[in-house]
């Protein structure tokens, strides 16, 4: 939605929960009745953000835990709750709709909700990618036990921290934070990497177990995507706190910069 056609009482703001700075003049009360509407809306829609990436690392430390311990109830019990996360990233589209519809935010404000939108989108895609596991852990628990053929703790420790500390940046407004969790992303490439290597010599030396040993390697896929997705969180981070678009680039050292 075009800025440039903004009512004439609409409020800038110094950022997503700043203090409103809008004109005053014969428009004052209504002026100041929307900034408070705009500031609940955002609130809201905050609130509603950080439940959701609640659920989903959950749903992602859950899967992980039910390959862990071959635990195929644990496994359901991720499959079923997609359905939820599916609801909330609706719902949170929606509200985020809303705030562009009504209230036409600028500078930060947009930033923050045009971020919201984006972060939405790759929190209900990591879901999914928890789905995956679980249903990687369900065949595997109905299996004959085998080893890894990767380091499967370290690569899910990884993958989870990243999502961790990426949502971690986002409720302190942390650039820097999210710099940390793109540097991370390497190590979960190294483990994907080699795991395709290892499943390989894997299958040649235990054919009979090939099917499971193949399962395995969709298991270190999925992680490797978590991994990936985390990162874009903590892109879109930098971009919120800095408006600076980080994509396809390198990560660099930390940087204080704030943008207005």
């Amino acid at each position: 939605m075009a800025i440039e056609n903004r009512p004439e009482h609409a409020v800038e703001l110094t950022g997503f929960l700043g203090e409103a700075k809008g004109t005053m003049g014969p428009m004052g009360k209504e002026t100041s009745e929307v900034s408070r509407l705009f500031h609940a809306a955002i609130e809201s829609l905050k609130k509603s953000l950080l439940a959701e990436a609640g659920v989903v690392e959950d749903n992602v430390l859950t899967a992980v835990k039910s390959l862990r311990e071959r635990d195929a109830r644990l496994a359901q019990r991720v499959i079923e709750d997609d359905t939820r996360v599916d609801q909330m990233e609706v719902d949170l589209e929606q509200e985020c709709l809303e705030i562009l519809a009504l209230y036409q935010p600028v500078a930060a404000d947009l930033r923050f909700v045009v971020t919201v939108l984006k972060i939405n989108v790759d929190l209900e895609r990591i879901a999914d990618l928890a789905v995956n596991l679980a249903e990687r852990a369900e065949y595997l628990a109905t299996h004959e036990a085998i080893s890894f053929p990767f380091n499967l703790p370290e690569m899910s420790r990884v993958a989870s921290e990243m999502l961790k500390r990426a949502i971690d940046a986002l409720v302190r407004m942390d650039a820097d934070q999210a710099r940390a969790v793109r540097a991370l992303d390497d190590q979960v490439d190294a483990i994907h990497r080699n795991a395709f290597t290892k499943v390989q010599v894997s299958i040649r030396e235990k054919p009979e177990v090939s099917d499971c040993l193949i399962q395995t390697l969709s298991v270190a896929h999925n992680i490797e995507r978590i991994g990936d997705l985390a990162s874009g969180i903590a892109e879109d981070v930098i971009y919120m706190v800095e408006g600076d678009i980080v994509r396809h680039q390198p990560p660099r050292p930390s940087s204080r910069r704030r943008r207005a």
